[in-house]
């Protein structure tokens, strides 16, 4: 055979420019790292941390296809991604350089990579997908030596029908639970690894925003919320979509009978008119962690709590994760330490001896089991806040006997 004919190209040490960072793209850019490829990519909608943890940079799509030996393609086509492989896309590249795509015909211009091929700007080209499927027979782009194509065969193998089988039974399933589902077709991708990171603040921020809202009073409506994320990564290193989206989710269900998600979250908060703003808090540390705290703050209503009330007017609430739960770490202007799990019993009283005692001594009566007890105080002997962690909601005449302590001020019940 003419062995001679057939040389090839090293990968080792060469630039792959992944067009489309998603689900496919980003496990094509693993394998790539794994033989010695260099590994860039470009995406619009990708976040930074998910790119960096591979260790693939991000760029612009000029930067993309300048740079690159080898262009792996990974997008949808959308009227935005049509034939965006052109005539004068295919000018900005290196000479010689090698094209895939697994993606869509579509994104192709054929007639156009025919001509790149003729010039010797793309040395080689494989193509499992096709603007006409089957191609013509008389496709000048299939009959050319330097092209090599596939029927579309990217997802023909055994392995692969029944992976896909699983997974759709067991997204429907996790969906059917009200459980995240990491690939909804209308909403922005969260990856399995982002997912399994993030996985205890998603509950945090939900448990943040459904405490919040409970602590509003009767008639006000909720209208402004502002989340505050306090982190050591930098600007592009933290995807904060999904939490938004539990916050979101935390808020509403309480007060209607809408069930919140990831897909639905934005457009749920736009119809009730609650505008919802995010800030990063950028703090000095470590990176390891994604964040350190969130904060939570509803503006311009009345609170059934008023401890909860920070000194700029508005119900503030924050919490961090420990050892992977949720815990409150501030209601108002008061530090607390809790954990929260089960219902809390949020009480202000004046600061003084015997408070723990007299409250744990009704809810024992009352056969209520108490998880655990933390007071907050501005200072010794003044004002405290004490929140006591319950297993079951307590009776009404187990609260009203709390309320009429002395000390106590207000207090209030919040099933989280």
């Amino acid at each position: 055979w003419q062995r001679s004919k057939y040389v090839g190209v090293s990968l080792l040490g060469k630039t792959l420019a992944v067009i489309g960072f998603g689900k496919v793209g980003s496990e094509v850019a693993r394998r790539a790292k794994g033989l010695g490829m260099n590994v860039i990519a470009h995406d619009p909608y990708a976040p930074a941390d998910r790119a960096h943890a591979i260790g693939v940079e991000l760029v612009r799509f000029e930067e993309a296809i300048s740079s690159a030996d080898f262009i792996s393609l990974h997008m949808p086509l959308t009227p935005a991604t049509s034939k965006m492989f052109n005539d004068e896309t295919f000018s900005k590249m290196k000479k010689g350089v090698r094209i895939v795509n697994v993606a869509r015909g579509g994104v192709i211009d054929e007639k156009a990579l025919v001509r790149a091929l003729d010039s010797g700007i793309v040395a080689q080209a494989a193509l499992d997908v096709f603007t006409e499927e089957p191609p013509p027979t008389d496709s000048k782009l299939v009959q050319h030596e330097n092209v090599i194509a596939t029927p579309h065969l990217g997802a023909s193998t055994t392995e692969a029908q029944d992976g896909v089988a699983i997974e759709i039974a067991e997204a429907v399933v996790g969906a059917l639970k009200g459980e995240l589902a990491a690939t909804a077709v209308n909403a922005p991708m969260v990856p399995a690894e982002v997912l399994l990171e993030l996985a205890p603040f998603v509950v945090l921020a939900e448990k943040l925003g459904r405490l919040a809202v409970q602590l509003v009073a009767g008639g006000s409506g909720v209208q402004s919320v502002k989340v505050s994320y306090a982190s050591a990564r930098g600007p592009g290193d933290l995807d904060t979509r999904l939490l938004r989206a539990m916050i979101t989710k935390g808020i509403i269900e309480p007060i209607s009978n809408v069930f919140v998600n990831l897909v639905n979250a934005d457009f749920t908060a736009k119809q009730r008119g609650i505008r919802i703003t995010e800030e990063r808090i950028v703090l000095d540390g470590s990176p390891d962690n994604p964040l350190e705290f969130i904060q939570v703050q509803i503006a311009n209503v009345e609170s059934k709590f008023a401890s909860a009330i920070s000194e700029s007017g508005e119900i503030k609430v924050q919490g961090r994760v420990k050892d992977r739960k949720p815990h409150l770490t501030m209601i108002g202007s008061f530090g607390v330490d809790v954990s929260m799990e089960g219902s809390l019993i949020l009480c202000r009283q004046v600061d003084q001896p015997g408070m723990i005692g007299k409250v744990g001594s009704i809810l024992g009566e009352e056969n209520v089991n108490v998880s655990f007890m933390t007071v907050g105080r501005i200072a010794p002997r003044k004002q405290a806040v004490m929140t006591i962690g319950v297993d079951e909601e307590p009776s009404k005449e187990a609260l009203k006997r709390i309320g009429e302590i002395t000390a106590i001020e207000e207090f209030v019940f919040l099933n989280l």
